[in-house]
């Protein structure tokens, strides 16, 4: 009997979801331009805004883990998607600067939970040889989908205004939510399409299906490892959330260039970084399978990635035009996504049947350097007479932290036998 691959079809929806994630969050900074002129908010006041998002992020990266751990996937990726949609079509109606903080910060509290439970949902439907390729798989298309929201907005508001952008955004999310809780099941055991044969194939991932709430939070807290993946993770995250955040005001007033070759330039770091974590996926298990360990493989291009971006970002202060600057940025977040599968393969085989809890412990404090990292930016460039070089070399230290992180990680042991 061959086996029915139906397993596949779980990434094709965290790819699908992925996507829509980052349509939803990257919008805003395209968008922000027109929402200040409209709304009359200055720098500050939008680094505050795109904080708000992140602060409430990171607060409910844990309970939405924990709750994937508890209730299972289904469920829960259905609920948040519902209402990170909903608060995505609020942004499009909201009046002035606290009515957008509230409903920035609501919607991240709801897209906290996304990627953990996407990593609940490979934990238990994946064999443990297809998780890191998955994960690879799935920030490709988050990379990518971000890279292209840019253009994507340009385009909608040429037909639109933002107000209407971000309802048709979040009217998308709805979709997805249904039909995702129509097809998917927490154990791969009950899908009717999951025949005996696939079912060998996955039946020792399948086993940590079952749902729980008795987290060891006593073992997180001592491990070593753990505060590594959290540590790496936030030094990982600060620099990139200016691709998320800034990166268009950064185009327009560093090199003066216009709003739409902004949105074009601006492709690049997600582009790029999403074939970092591609190319993570697939090299990682290489060096694993050629080195007899894991262990080594996800050290080395880890601290490889960390070094390479931290090079790569400082350069960027040096080059004479916004294209190249914009090429060598796409280098430091090809190097940033080389991390990105090994992070997450870690947290898969340290947390085990508690993956979603620990991964998203760890997305939590990456969602903290993401409420930093924008107010930090405004403020810089206020002392240091807008000089975006500094907001960059900033960027480019925080990378040195991670790569300094990595050797102390043990990222394959799993907390049980702590």
């Amino acid at each position: 009997m061959q086996p029915t691959g139906t397993r596949h079809k779980v990434i094709i929806f965290a790819v699908t979801l992925a996507v829509l994630s980052y349509i939803d969050r990257v919008a805003i900074s395209t968008a922000a331009p027109f929402i200040s002129k409209d709304l009359g908010f200055d720098k500050t006041q939008m680094g505050w805004i795109f904080s708000s998002f992140a602060f409430a992020y990171a607060l409910f990266e844990i309970p939405g883990g924990w709750m994937g751990d508890w209730m299972g996937a289904r469920k829960v990726l259905m609920r948040i998607v519902v209402w990170w949609s909903f608060f995505t079509a609020a942004t499009g109606w909201m009046w002035n600067f606290w009515s957008m903080v509230v409903t920035r910060a609501l919607f991240g509290a709801g897209e906290a939970g996304c990627f953990p439970n996407l990593t609940k949902a490979f934990t238990t439907w994946l064999p443990k040889g297809e998780q890191v390729r998955a994960q690879g798989i799935t920030w490709l298309s988050a990379r990518w989908g971000g890279a292209f929201t840019g253009p994507l907005v340009i385009a909608v508001f040429s037909i639109m205004n933002w107000r209407s952008a971000f309802v048709v955004f979040g009217a998308i999310g709805i979709v997805w939510a249904v039909l995702f809780y129509r097809w998917y099941r927490d154990s791969p055991g009950d899908h009717p399409d999951v025949n005996k044969a696939e079912l060998a194939i996955i039946e020792a991932s399948a086993q940590k299906a079952d749902s729980h709430g008795n987290v060891p939070w006593g073992q997180l807290l001592a491990s070593g490892s753990v505060w590594g993946l959290w540590l790496q993770y936030f030094a990982l995250s600060y620099p990139w959330y200016f691709f998320i955040t800034w990166l268009p005001t950064y185009l327009q007033e560093h090199w003066k260039v216009t709003g739409e070759q902004a949105s074009y330039l601006g492709i690049f770091p997600l582009f790029f970084g999403g074939i970092g974590a591609m190319f993570s996926g697939w090299l990682s298990p290489r060096i694993g399978e050629r080195l007899q360990s894991t262990k080594k493989a996800r050290r080395i291009v880890a601290t490889v990635g960390f070094a390479g971006a931290a090079t790569m970002m400082f350069s960027v202060t040096l080059m004479p035009t916004p294209l190249l600057a914009m090429i060598v940025m796409g280098l430091a977040s090809f190097c940033n996504d080389l991390v990105m599968p090994n992070a997450w393969g870690a947290c898969m085989d340290v947390g085990g049947k508690y993956a979603g809890t620990l991964s998203g412990s760890m997305n939590m404090m990456g969602n903290f350097a993401g409420l930093v990292a924008p107010i930090v930016a405004p403020y810089v460039l206020l002392y240091t007479a807008n000089d975006w070089n500094r907001v960059l070399a900033i960027m480019a230290a925080v990378y040195v932290v991670g790569a300094i992180t990595w050797p102390f990680i043990d990222p394959v042991k799993p907390l049980e036998q702590n």
